[in-house]
């Protein structure tokens, strides 16, 4: 039986990634490197509101969801 294929991108795409957001940056890859991390910051934060949100059932204890969730609802 032949293994399955991973389902991430390939080099074309991650090269093609790369010259996208160096060419959005003014082809200065230096800029184009911090934003990619001030972007990665933002979705790392997301990841976190997210699991708050979900619910200790549905996730079934995977994640450390507060008990007390007043603050989320702010």
């Amino acid at each position: 039986m032949s293994q399955p294929e991973p389902s991430g991108p390939t080099a074309f795409d991650l090269e093609n990634a790369a010259d996208q957001a160096i060419a959005a940056c003014g082809g200065d890859a230096r800029e184009a490197v911090k934003a990619l991390i001030v972007a990665n910051g933002f979705l790392e934060a997301q990841v976190e509101e997210l699991r708050a949100s979900v619910s200790a059932g549905y996730s079934r204890g995977r994640f450390d969801v507060p008990r007390d969730r007043k603050d989320w609802y702010d």
